[in-house]
């Protein structure tokens, strides 16, 4: 039995892209086990992972700074791994990189493509092609290290068990769809108005009489938004945000008919569980690597890019132009609504 220790400490899309790939390198090398080093609030992204060991370490506390992460260093250690997969490359995880490599352990790391990412969101000579998906880049550290992995194969991550709270409110539904609708994003040029998600959220519910929606976000700005939202139909609007913890809001995705979510984390946590993610693009792009996993290209909404040559502006959505809000009327909240329907009717 071989062990690999791996590195990825933020941010949450990019860890729950992981899951799959750490799914396929175990279920293809079964003499492999894994020891996933991350912050403690994603622990329950690798429960249910055969052969894992999760280590939750705060590296604004506990290891933080050089001496901080030296201890990090000699705790790891004692798991006596056989190599370092460093699916983050930043400041810290060269560090321990490097405090590996001097103590013989042999160590891969992550090749981003920062350089074809530049050329991809640059507004001059922009390279406008499809660059290899992050998935792919995680799995390619693996590759490194000599193990097979296969990311085309079907790979379902197991739904969790249910707590009890969320199992009874999942009964409230009485067996009718439900959907997520997850509308915040980090940065301005990834977040779809809430004016037009306003739209959204009518003509699905005009047009499905039984479809019930839950909004996710997170914060006290963002609750308030959401609370607006949940005004318009308090029978079959939810918003979640406070009710439960995250693990039980994994348990609920997984459960889910659909997820819409713009480029974030709440999109990927659905296709962990292969909910159908519609996902709505503004300042980014699925060709910089990060669609949802394993999700049809068609239910990407990209704005119209004859009349916008110059998007995709940023990989992480927090470049904008003067007059981007034009960008979004690209995607009407029709075709959006139109492709949730179709999938709940499919």
């Amino acid at each position: 039995m071989r062990k690999i220790m791996v590195f990825r400490f933020s941010a949450m899309g990019d860890i729950a892209m992981t899951v799959p790939v750490l799914k396929a390198v175990l279920e293809q090398n079964p003499s492999l086990e894994i020891v996933m080093v991350s912050r403690p609030f994603y622990a329950p992204f690798f429960k249910d992972l055969p052969r894992t060991k999760f280590i939750g370490v705060n590296l604004k506390t506990a290891y933080k700074g050089l001496p901080g992460i030296f201890r990090l260093f000699k705790k790891l250690r004692t798991e006596q791994p056989d190599a370092i997969a460093d699916l983050h490359d930043v400041l810290r995880t060269k560090i321990l990189n490097l405090f590996f490599k001097i103590s013989g352990f042999k160590v891969a790391v992550i090749r981003k493509g920062r350089k074809e990412k530049r050329a991809l969101t640059r507004q001059k000579n922009k390279v406008f092609i499809p660059l290899k998906s992050t998935n792919e880049r995680y799995a390619d550290v693996f590759r490194t290290l000599g193990y097979k992995v296969d990311l085309n194969k079907n790979l379902p991550v197991p739904k969790p068990v249910l707590s009890k709270p969320v199992e009874l409110f999942l009964q409230t539904f009485a067996g009718q769809p439900v959907i997520g609708i997850a509308p915040f994003a980090a940065h301005e040029g990834k977040q779809y108005p809430l004016e037009k998600l306003r739209k959204v959220l009518e003509i699905v519910l005009d047009k499905h009489p039984e479809v019930n929606i839950l909004l996710f976000g997170g914060g006290e700005k963002e609750k308030k938004a959401l609370d607006d939202l949940e005004k318009m139909n308090r029978n079959r609007i939810v918003n979640l945000v406070g009710v439960f913890n995250f693990e039980e809001e994994l348990q609920l995705i997984s459960r889910l008919k659909l997820m819409l979510s713009m480029d974030s984390g709440n999109g990927h946590l659905a296709a962990l569980y292969q909910v159908p993610v519609v996902t709505i693009w503004g300042a980014t792009h699925p060709y910089a690597g990060f669609a949802p996993f394993q999700q049809p290209a068609d239910n990407q909404l990209i704005p119209d890019r004859d009349k916008f040559p110059q998007l995709p502006t940023s990989v992480y959505g927090n470049k904008v132009f003067p007059g981007f809000e034009a960008v979004w009327d690209t995607i009407t909240p029709e075709k959006i609504s139109d492709k949730i329907l179709n999938i709940l009717q499919s």
